[in-house]
């Protein structure tokens, strides 16, 4: 491999929320969806090539950083996007946010499928929405999780207005087929609701499963869909916030617009720039690192099934490096508590909307001795 990723760059002292959160502590923190990997050397450059030009002032993308994304969406999905269609936000929950406020009133529901990253449930209640939650199904026989349509259909009501789509999905790491997500355009043309996908790992897809934009599924279901991206997760750029919504109708993209008006900041110089390096010159970079988050995974699944008792993943990693692991069996009132008192950070299932004591979240993204510390530190705490 060209790139080292097993390199440990540290991180403690530095502004990383991720590592602050336990410092003066002896926990190693696998929580936040952050990786531990220094960005591609392209986006570096780039950075140093920006600040060198040494002004800052406000900014709107040139006209190569927006060809870099319609190429990219291009080469990667066959998906044609005029450059129209974008609209550039400073961060992906923030259209999460947007989207909620500009196509629901107070007291509407919108309905997303859980357990989910936790500002799908979180973004309608900021403004007064309802969040609608249906629970997904894992399905044993297939080995997955999926969408409990019966239960959607039940559920939705007149006052549903928005259905928040997660895929590939946060935390169960499911990529979601074509059938599946046809089934979710006809569920959603029949109700009359806008569908809002977040599609931010859609670049994290192992095992040669295609990412299909839900914004090419057909003209009808394109006029009501915002598909939200970024090259923040598959980059680890997070910290310059660049995000983007692609909306093709221009009746929708201009209500969504107008609930930015005065409220959402300007994506800034740096994040352009970065934006650009990673969409047109790191997929020599990303393909490495798909091939390193691969190999963590098979290791963590592998150590999970010889050495850790009473912790399973109930479906495969198609996605993310993010693993749902089901702790259920240890019998722990406050697992994220026992895990740290061992020096393990993780993420609490309940804040993703799952029962208390049941799930955990883990992030793989990062070298693998940390990764193999952080294992055996969970083996130590469960005795074994």
């Amino acid at each position: 491999m060209s790139y080292d990723f097993d390199i440990v760059h540290p991180r403690l002292g530095t502004d990383s929320q991720k590592w602050q959160k336990y410092e003066g502590r002896d926990i190693l923190p696998l929580w936040v969806a952050d990786m531990d990997f220094r960005s591609p050397p392209a986006i570096i450059e780039a950075l140093h090539q920006r600040v060198d030009h040494g002004i800052f002032g406000y900014a709107r993308p040139t006209k190569s950083e927006v060809e870099a994304v319609v190429t990219a969406m291009k080469s990667r999905y066959s998906w044609t996007i005029d450059p129209s269609w974008l609209v550039w936000l400073p961060g992906l929950v923030v259209g999460l946010n947007v989207t909620a406020q500009a196509f629901a009133q107070p007291g509407d529901q919108v309905l997303c499928n859980t357990p989910v990253y936790p500002p799908f449930m979180t973004a309608p209640r900021n403004s007064g929405r309802e969040a609608l939650t249906i629970p997904l199904a894992l399905n044993s026989a297939a080995g997955r999780w999926e969408i409990d349509f019966d239960a959607m259909e039940r559920a939705v009501t007149p006052k549903t207005k928005l259905f928040f789509l997660c895929n590939p999905h946060n935390p169960v790491a499911r990529v979601f087929r074509r059938g599946e997500l046809e089934h979710i355009a006809n569920f959603c043309l029949r109700h009359n609701l806008i569908l809002c996908s977040d599609e931010i790992h859609c670049d994290l897809i192992f095992d040669d499963l295609p990412h299909i934009p839900t914004g090419t599924l057909g003209n009808e279901i394109a006029a009501r869909t915002i598909t939200l991206m970024a090259p923040s997760k598959t980059y680890n750029i997070p910290g310059l916030g660049t995000s983007l919504a692609i909306i093709s109708d221009p009746k929708l993209r201009a209500t969504f617009v107008r609930a930015t008006t005065g409220i959402v900041a300007e994506v800034t110089t740096l994040g352009y720039a970065a934006c650009e390096a990673a969409y047109r010159s790191s997929e020599d970079w990303r393909q490495e690192l798909l091939a390193y988050l691969r190999s963590n995974r098979d290791y963590l699944f592998d150590f999970i099934a010889r050495e850790l008792p009473g912790v399973k993943i109930d479906a495969p990693i198609e996605a993310t490096y993010l693993a749902w692991l089901n702790v259920e069996a240890l019998g722990l009132a406050d697992p994220i508590g026992h895990f740290e008192k061992h020096g393990v950070g993780l993420s609490d299932g309940l804040f993703f909307g799952s029962p208390r004591g049941k799930y955990v979240r883990i992030n793989f993204g990062c070298p693998r001795p940390i990764l193999a510390e952080a294992l055996r530190r969970m083996k130590a705490s469960i005795g074994r």
